[in-house]
């Protein structure tokens, strides 16, 4: 296995930092000096002499996946580099050329031109591991070379808030700096993770490193090879956490409670499909979808243009929709405006749950900024201490819907809330929109 496993280095050129500027003197205009004073500052240049540029150099780890030269490491480990050289264990060394990169998961894909075929690793399947399981991490501490450590899975689908697709296998084998980017080996030699990043307040290794499941980077390797970069699926949809309020509210039940659909894009695969926000998808393409985080990993991961079942649950029930998957496109914006109802044509005020609030106004637009195109209940007061300002709800934002009924008078807050206590539920979901037009669903007590 060990010979694999390849240290990486990169440099690259950093700007030349100029020395401190010496102001060219002022010379009398016809002076015998003026032309000696000229040819020696623009020689220097008007800020002074300039260091000759210098080289910055790293280190890092990455392994051979394929005899013929392809290479798969972290993408921090050759970000920026102008130069990037492969060294292998018997002390040969290659040039190498970017591939792709994928930022999102930090992924890079290098390929060299071996004289000789490679000796190559294959990926396992990291679905497999469970926690306890005996794993090995090869890469370059420090850049001391090849060196292996041992250690056992800690956890598995690790959320360290490092990009959106967070799913990392967490163990205390030696992870150091320079392991970046080298592989996780199971018991049986395969690779079931690529060695990214250390909890540490020294730098060193204190038993907390996270490694991207190979289920994750061989997708992603995959799609690198054959098109030069990443291609996700995308179905238009703004999702929020199904916090306990929020799933009492719902009648959803049991610890999996899925991904609230906070907004829909009108144009995207999901309206499409019929999906509507205070939806909560249960299942995508057979995938359970366990908590909020769970969706856009197995929505990325989907092929584009499948066609897939979605389970939502809508009213008490388990809806079945249809959807064809999109592809993501990176300027798109993630998060789409929601269609609101009406207000009520005469202004009136109510107030409910430790809020005020009354319908849109020309002077009430103006006070709080509003879109010309918002609709709905604008929030005029949050009373101090209540439920509503615990959940961070404010002066101007607008109340949508009411347990997924649209109001478009206070009257029908009421008439909501009241219909609520009859049935015997002990909160109220809500769906409030703020001064830009983000969406978000809050669950508060109707006790």
């Amino acid at each position: 296995m060990i010979d694999s496993v390849v240290n990486i280095s990169t440099s690259q050129n950093a700007p030349a930092a100029a020395e401190k500027a010496v102001p060219s003197p002022q010379v009398p205009e016809g002076s015998p000096f003026e032309d000696f004073f000229d040819e020696f500052f623009n020689k220097r240049g008007d800020n002074g002499p300039k260091r000759p540029s210098r080289k910055q150099t790293s280190l890092g780890s990455g392994f051979v996946i394929d005899p013929n030269g392809i290479v798969v490491t972290n993408n921090h480990v050759i970000d920026g580099a102008d130069e990037i050289t492969v060294n292998f264990n018997d002390g040969s060394k290659l040039t190498a050329e970017l591939v792709g990169k994928d930022q999102k998961t930090d992924m890079a894909v290098l390929r060299v031109k071996p004289p000789k075929p490679l000796k190559a690793v294959k990926f396992g399947d990291a679905e497999k591991l469970r926690v306890g399981d005996w794993v090995l991490a090869i890469g370059n501490p420090f850049g001391l070379g090849g060196s292996v450590s041992a250690g056992i899975v800690s956890a598995r689908n690790r959320n360290i808030n490092s990009g959106p697709y967070d799913n990392f296998i967490q163990t205390d084998a030696a992870i150091n700096r320079g392991n970046s980017g080298g592989p996780l080996f199971n018991t049986d030699g395969d690779v079931v993770g690529i060695n990214t990043a250390i909890i540490s307040p020294s730098g060193g290794s204190i038993g907390i490193g996270f490694s991207v499941p190979s289920t994750i980077a061989k997708n992603v390797v995959d799609q690198i090879l054959q098109f030069g970069e990443t291609r996700r699926g995308w179905i238009g949809v703004r999702i929020q956490e199904v916090t306990d309020d929020i799933a009492e509210s719902l009648g959803i039940k049991g610890p999996d409670k899925g991904a609230l659909i906070a907004g829909v894009n009108d144009d995207g695969p999901a309206a499409k499909a019929g999906m509507q926000s205070g939806d909560v998808v249960l299942k995508f393409d057979g995938k359970p979808v366990r908590a909020m985080r769970d969706l856009p990993r197995i929505v990325a991961d989907t092929v584009i243009d499948r066609e897939v079942e979605v389970t939502v649950w809508r009213k008490d029930k388990e809806v079945t929709l249809k959807l064809k998957v999109g592809r993501l496109e990176e300027t798109d914006p993630k998060q789409a405006a929601l269609k609101a109802p009406s207000p009520a044509e005469e202004p009136k005020t109510g107030a409910a749950l430790g809020l005020s609030f009354t319908a849109i106004t020309d002077e009430l637009r103006l006070k709080f900024s509003l879109k010309p195109d918002a609709k709905g209940l604008v929030i005029t007061k949050v009373d101090p201490g209540s439920k509503a300002q615990e959940n961070q709800i404010q002066e101007g934002d607008l109340l949508v819907e009411v347990a997924q009924e649209t109001v478009e008078k206070p009257a029908d807050v009421t008439k909501r809330l009241d219909a609520l206590k009859k049935e015997g539920k002990k909160t109220a979901l809500l769906l409030l929109s703020g001064k830009q037009g983000d969406v978000r669903f809050v669950a508060l007590s109707i006790e």
